[in-house]
């Protein structure tokens, strides 16, 4: 079962373009299961089809640290219909992610995430149009306040794109509230923060939604607004909102995550 679980889901593309390609092509796996469901374990509630635990691409056992989390692991492989597609599995994605990578070394994870906040996109605001500079302040000054109030995070805005240091001490602030490992529990929300992160191009973003701060369509928003005044000014983009449409069930899923361990 090694050689089915590589295949399906190791080096998955993340750009929908060459997933969609990748689908029209007849070499998804057939489905070869009747059932999906959640299953106690030691540690974690595994997966399990036709009740045997279903193995990460490491030959690790694919199991969540909540029961919500597994029965949502488990809906997802039930709604593969005659062949699996890990294009519509952001969240068995993130799982093997998690269990593979982040659990068995979470220093790298959490250094990357506190990276982002010496360069964190609400930082670096626009100084026209009038109209974008107040989209920023409204989605973008609420978070920095928050940082400031709650995370004791002082963090310097700046206008243009041209780098501006930050405080090592708003930076260290901030990081606090990054989990460092120590369990499969916080593995998960490590991971789940990492990949709100990358998407959003923001640590402060993912933290402010790990705390409840923000609500997944909020964080959202706030990673796109640059975009959004450019598409409200020249008009809609398909190609940039199909791709957007697939990284937001990243997103999602990594949301459902940090909600369910929260």
């Amino acid at each position: 079962m090694r050689d089915i679980f590589e295949e399906i889901f190791e080096n998955q593309p993340l750009d929908p373009e060459e997933s969609a390609r990748r689908s029209m092509r007849p070499n998804l796996r057939a489905r070869f299961y009747k059932a999906a469901a959640a299953g106690e374990g030691p540690e974690t509630f595994a997966v399990l089809l036709d009740g045997k635990p279903v193995r990460t691409p490491a030959r690790l056992q694919l199991g969540a640290p909540e029961r919500a989390l597994a029965q949502a692991l488990a809906a997802e492989w039930n709604a593969q219909q005659d062949r699996i597609d890990p294009a519509v599995m952001p969240l068995t994605r993130l799982a093997n992610s998690i269990v593979d990578g982040v659990a068995p070394a979470p220093g790298p994870v959490a250094a990357e995430i506190e990276q982002y906040l010496g360069t964190d996109l609400v930082f670096y605001r626009a100084s026209e149009p009038a109209g974008l500079v107040a989209s920023q302040r409204q989605h973008w000054d609420p978070v920095v306040e928050w940082a400031r109030e709650t995370l004791g995070a002082r963090f310097v805005l700046a206008e243009g794109v041209m780098h501006v240091p930050q405080p090592a001490a708003a930076i260290a602030a901030a990081a606090a509230a990054i989990p460092k490992g120590g369990g499969m529990r916080e593995a998960w929300r490590l991971g789940a923060l990492n990949v709100v992160t990358t998407l959003t191009g923001s640590g402060l973003l993912a933290l402010a939604l790990d705390a409840g701060r923000l609500t997944t369509e909020e964080a959202w928003a706030a990673a796109h607004v640059d975009e959004d005044w450019n598409m409200s000014f020249w008009g809609r983009d398909e190609v940039i909102l199909a791709r957007r449409a697939y990284r937001l069930a990243e997103m999602a899923a990594a949301a459902a995550v940090l909600d369910a361990l929260r």
